[in-house]
């Protein structure tokens, strides 16, 4: 049966219809209408007929939704179910066949393995964030120290038997961490809803509803409240690409392609065994656009990590579609392109102040640009060449590494291309790949030192920060999803010592204005010496805003001390140095610094003065002016 339906309500369909609703999660899915009933609406074009079923009438098909006109729109109000009751939709498809589907706008779903969604409002919380939000709005980004511990909530830590913390517990031991550490952000692996652990979260079934592995909605927001109380901002990683291909989700969710392309071969992503959404259809730019603002808006994040951009980006980018053209013949998946436009545009006009990041692995240009200039629209880019190219020359054994120099300087020719974050993520320390720690060459002690130098040129490269959990104390086990990180590394002196001297690095990098200040300016970088890779040594200032606000970042990339070793500097004066990798306290051998460097007159490397330090073996210091004219 169809119904005409008033005025609102057909313009919101309207606009949903018309690719323009980017809040539809106000109006499609359940809502609470009084006190004790519920809409529940669904867009389903090509159904034959759509029931509510539940926990509430035992799953039976006694209360059907009305086509709203000829939007595709069913819709019904009811006062039979109740908070908390469990609840799906039938669908009568287009081919006569009767399958039970989730609600696609669905705020909270039952725990694993079953996938209904429950009855409830959307909580109105009274957010007690108000002072972090206006320093947000007051600090952008691109002049603010970014570093970002990315976690995944499941094996950030586990209890005893082996099962999840809540997101209040988490609330109670990771936030505290993350601020005793020095952290900016929390970057979050997906924690919308999914089933397959082994996904990581990456194919999401609920694209407005946080895990239940974890709580409910509620403990989700109180948990991102605090991390503001906290000063620490939170990221999550964003599927918009493709989903999970189960029957009772979002594929083929009327008995026709509705929410994946008609053309099956493009629907089809096999790389991951999932849907590419159809971004170029309507209806899916205001589901996806509406998912982006309802964690932005509703639930207060601070910035989203749009996962696997090229998938979108490219038509031949997934295995087995190599050679696949658009009209005009390129690759260019033409409605990817101008969805992400419209994404960002979109999220920009509301969130000016917020953050949002690219995963791209390609070289497709002006990734991190404004669309008005020509670019995609993001305001940030995972630099995933230099993350390649530094992981593959520290895991080189040092005696060829002065062969493969350029993996190391390279990345200075490009770094201003591009807004960057840098990122050590959870990729580069699983299936195989090894964790940071047993990337590095070399005995255990070397390892450590190896792994310390990494961090520091990490901290000192132009870029935002990204390091993911465990990767702090030098944990040697690969990531595993299926539990707790392994803790019990820190009665280790060593792994406890390398995790003081991140917190330490973290601290320095949060008060030096130098190195975040001009992060996007080729004024914020000066290199010095980059072209003797037969030395496998490496030096670079790192200017703020201010003359003599500058650091500078000594590298030895083998094990051998070198005595009397030349930097040049740009002022005379004295300089301290500020640290040493090598340092007792940290795991190293030397008990004390070696205080202060008093330029002399000796043009060096294209610098008027020069300082002579001992550069530590496989170690790296950083030296700040003390009194310089």
């Amino acid at each position: 049966m169809t119904v005409n339906i008033d005025a609102a309500r057909l313009r919101q369909a309207y606009l949903f219809n018309t690719g323009a609703d980017y809040r539809s999660y106000f109006w499609l899915g359940c809502q609470q209408i009084a006190a004790a009933r519920f809409s529940f609406s669904v867009w389903a074009p090509n159904a034959q007929a759509v029931y509510l079923v539940g926990s509430f009438n035992e799953w039976q098909e006694d209360l059907p939704l009305l086509a709203q006109s000829d939007t595709g729109i069913w819709s019904v109000e009811t006062s039979q179910p109740q908070i908390g009751d469990l609840y799906k939709f039938l669908i009568v498809t287009a081919g006569g066949q009767r399958v039970m589907k989730i609600d696609p706008y669905a705020h909270q779903f039952e725990k694993k393995p079953g996938n209904a969604a429950i009855v409830m409002p959307l909580p109105q919380k009274k957010w007690r964030d108000s002072l972090w939000l206006a320093r947000r709005k007051k600090f952008l980004p691109y002049q603010r120290p970014v570093n970002i511990y990315e976690v995944h909530l499941g094996s950030w830590r586990r209890h005893a038997d082996d099962s999840y913390l809540s997101y209040t517990e988490l609330a109670q031991t990771l936030i505290p961490y993350v601020k005793q550490m020095g952290y900016t952000h929390i970057e979050l692996m997906p924690i919308m809803e999914h089933l397959l652990d082994a996904s990581w979260g990456y194919q999401l079934m609920g694209y407005f509803a946080p895990t239940s592995r974890f709580g409910g909605l509620t403990d989700f927001l109180d948990f991102i409240e605090q991390c503001h109380q906290a000063n620490i901002g939170v990221i999550v990683d964003w599927v918009p690409g493709h989903f999970i291909r189960n029957t009772d989700a979002l594929a083929q969710y009327d008995g026709t392609p509705t929410f994946e392309y008609q053309d099956a071969f493009r629907a089809d992503n096999h790389r991951w065994g999932s849907w590419n959404f159809d971004l170029g259809k309507a209806q899916v730019q205001s589901f996806l656009i509406s998912s982006a603002l309802y964690w932005l808006d509703f639930c207060h994040l601070d910035g989203l990590r749009v996962d696997a951009v090229s998938n979108m980006l490219y038509l031949d980018y997934d295995a087995g579609k190599e050679g696949t053209v658009n009209a005009a013949g390129t690759n260019a998946n033409l409605e990817g392109i101008a969805f992400i436009k419209k994404l960002n545009q979109t999220v920009f006009r509301y969130h000016p102040d917020i953050l949002m990041v690219a995963e791209e692995s390609s070289a497709y240009p002006q990734v991190s640009h404004p669309v008005a200039t020509g670019g995609l629209g993001f305001n940030y880019k995972w630099n995933m060449g230099w993350m390649n190219d530094t992981l593959w020359f520290f895991e080189l054994d040092p005696l060829y590494r002065h062969a493969q120099f350029n993996l190391l300087t390279f990345s200075f020719m490009y770094t201003f291309d591009e807004q960057f974050v840098l990122p050590f993520s959870h990729d580069e320390v699983v299936h195989g790949k090894k964790s940071l720690m047993h990337k590095m060459p070399g005995d255990r002690y070397n390892q450590f030192a190896n792994l310390r130098t990494l961090m520091v040129y990490l901290m000192l490269h132009p870029g935002k920060k990204l390091t993911f959990m465990g990767s702090e104390w030098g944990q040697f086990l690969e990531w595993r999803h299926w539990s707790g990180l392994e803790w019990v590394d820190l009665a280790d002196p060593l792994n406890h010592k390398m995790q003081e001297f991140v917190q330490t690095l973290n601290q320095l990098y949060r008060q030096q204005r130098s190195l975040w200040e001009q992060d996007h300016q080729p004024a914020g970088l000066t290199i010095i010496d980059a072209d003797d890779p037969a030395s496998n040594a490496l030096s670079f200032l790192r200017q703020g805003k201010h003359k003599y606000d500058f650091l500078v970042g000594v590298f030895n990339f083998i094990p051998q001390e070198r005595q009397h070793f030349r930097v040049g500097v740009p002022y005379a004066g004295t300089y301290h140095e500020l640290l040493n990798t090598e340092s007792k306290e940290f795991g190293g051998t030397w008990t004390k610094l070696q205080g202060t460097f008093t330029a002399e007159a000796v043009p060096y490397k294209g610098q008027p003065y020069s300082i002579q330090v001992i550069l530590p073996a496989a170690g790296a210091l950083i030296i700040q002016p003390q009194r310089v004219r």
